[in-house]
């Protein structure tokens, strides 16, 4: 009975480890990156492909293409969901597979949630959906995360404004420079379907491409 005893916390650590989607579809499913906070996955699913049973903390998804699921869960129940591109959804934790039923492949930007919101929203001066209302408009807003989709046409800028720690997730590609409190700026160059980390703070950001300006900002609460 004692060497039965490794085995078992063995086959449980492989079991508990098998439910990562990353280690099960390492096809289909990358880390972007992970930090303290959350850990960004990118999901590229083609037509019908199927990812076996895993588990996600609290996360919120960015979709870039329609797409059509089948979620089977652990009771055996299921799911079907349809989305559209561009839209931007919330989840609690939870475990599922997943097929795609579409006859495309699923693109995706999921941002796993490390921490519960528990404690109050990071305290912001600034707000840049009050302040430059043109741009910044909420998607979604619970006491975990606030995502804010923010939209400028070419060679238009903002105001001064704050946000919280926060995934910036780039819905196409684009140009743009941020002008820091103290007068200092930097080029960002972002790609369609890019994700970056940001820390708390303030900044002016202005269009400097000839193309419009299109990012999901999906603040943390504290």
């Amino acid at each position: 009975m004692r060497g039965m005893f490794p085995m078992a916390v063995a086959l449980a650590t492989v079991t508990a480890f098998a439910q990562d989607v990353v280690q099960l579809a390492p096809d289909y499913v990358k880390v972007v990156f992970e930090n303290d906070r959350v850990r960004v996955l990118r999901f590229n699913e083609p037509a019908h492909t199927k990812l076996p049973m895993h588990s996600h903390p609290a996360y919120v998804t960015v979709g870039f293409t329609a797409d059509h699921s089948k979620y089977t869960f652990p009771d055996g129940k299921t799911r079907d969901e349809r989305s559209k591109a561009g839209e931007v959804t919330y989840s609690k934790a939870l475990t599922h597979a997943s097929e795609n039923l579409s006859d495309t492949t699923s693109e995706a930007i999921l941002v796993e949630l490390k921490k519960p919101g528990t404690a109050p929203a990071a305290k912001v001066t600034l707000d840049p959906v009050k302040v430059d209302p043109k741009h910044y408009k909420v998607v979604l807003n619970n006491d975990q995360v606030r995502v804010l989709r923010a939209k400028y046409g070419p060679g238009e800028k903002s105001v001064m404004h704050e946000h919280p720690a926060s995934v910036a997730v780039f819905m196409n590609d684009s140009h743009v420079k941020f002008t820091m409190p103290d007068g200092t700026s930097q080029d960002s160059n972002g790609k369609a379907q890019d994700a970056i980390w940001t820390d708390a703070g303030k900044h002016l950001p202005e269009n400097v491409g000839d193309k419009p300006t299109d990012v999901i900002v999906i603040e943390l609460k504290k």
